[in-house]
């Protein structure tokens, strides 16, 4: 679940606290240009008030109307498709004749929402699965590969953290760092063993570990979904980090400093149990080159490149 979307749970779970009728309408199937992906939330209170989007505000007046008219109204969840002919697309501005199939729910429970707001607060990965037919909802312990699923019977999704960011190091480039990680919906975990970094790291929204980098990536498992940022600026750790995330499945690994440092380093890796394969997944000096100079600009370079792999995007090669 990104950042949008826990907000409109956090709404959701508000309002009906405070005695409101709502109604939580999620993307189940896009055609086309569809302005926001499957699994998107809206939540629509009786009053007119929303939070959250399912089509950047293409049909967001219309699901509003319907929802208050009739749909609140009933028990059980409602299929709605918007943009079903060109017409309609071009009527209800979805981009390129895109369409967009909603699953509203009239009657969410508060007591399921609650729970799942909880969990996900814990970095609890969870999936919802709820009986299309009669609005009934379940929660059950989710994992990163869980697939997006909508049929005549049920919809499961699940809600959580799916990309980890794991930052070795706490200075402050690492909480510049962290802090464009967690507004980009990773979930980041900041590993440093040094006393003089960990004293007064007391953050919420932060995991944050005082060990060994090396023995810390074990622990934690690194999985295909997580990315590992070397930001210590010191070998010892951060080389120690990158020998075990290197042979790890992470799809990105960075490691901070120049390129003179950066070839030293790869030189140095390679006298481990490294193979040059391993080695070149290397992204150093870690980042696009935007011309930064200042920690935050740094820190949104690096995410830039950590987002571009993510999605597959080729980024240059550093020489």
């Amino acid at each position: 679940m990104n950042s949008t979307d826990l907000s409109v749970l956090r709404s959701a779970v508000s309002w009906l606290k405070a005695g409101h009728s709502v109604a939580i309408a999620t993307v189940v199937q896009t055609w086309g240009s569809a302005p926001r992906p499957v699994g998107s939330w809206l939540a629509i209170r009786d009053d007119g008030q929303v939070a959250g989007s399912v089509s950047g505000g293409c049909v967001e007046d219309d699901l509003i109307r319907r929802v208050q008219t009739e749909i609140l109204t009933r028990a059980t969840p409602e299929m709605v498709v918007y943009g079903v002919s060109q017409q309609e697309a071009a009527r209800f501005g979805l981009p390129c004749g895109g369409t967009l199939r909603l699953l509203v729910e009239p009657k969410p429970e508060l007591v399921v929402l609650e729970k799942l707001l909880a969990q996900i607060s814990s970095h609890q990965m969870t999936r919802r699965t709820v009986n299309v037919s009669t609005g009934k909802s379940i929660l059950e312990a989710g994992t990163r590969q869980d697939q997006f699923v909508c049929n005549d019977q049920e919809m499961q999704t699940t809600y959580g953290p799916r990309w980890r960011m794991v930052i070795i190091g706490a200075g402050q480039l690492s909480l510049y760092t962290a802090d464009f990680a967690l507004a980009s919906d990773f979930e980041v975990i900041v590993i440093d063993p040094r006393e003089e970094y960990a004293e007064g790291l007391n953050r919420e929204d932060l995991i944050f570990h005082k060990g060994m980098p090396d023995d810390v990536l074990l622990e934690i498992g690194v999985d295909p979904h997580t990315a590992i940022v070397a930001l210590t600026h010191d070998p010892k750790l951060d080389d120690m980090a990158l020998m075990e995330a290197l042979k790890s499945p992470a799809f990105y690994v960075g490691a901070l400093g120049s390129r003179k440092n950066t070839q030293k380093r790869k030189e140095r890796l390679l006298e481990f149990d490294l193979s040059q394969e391993q080695v070149d997944k290397l992204h150093g000096p870690v980042g696009l080159y935007i011309g930064a100079l200042t920690p935050p600009e740094i820190a949104v370079s690096i995410l830039a490149e950590v987002i571009a792999v993510k999605y597959g995007i080729s980024v240059p090669k550093k020489n």
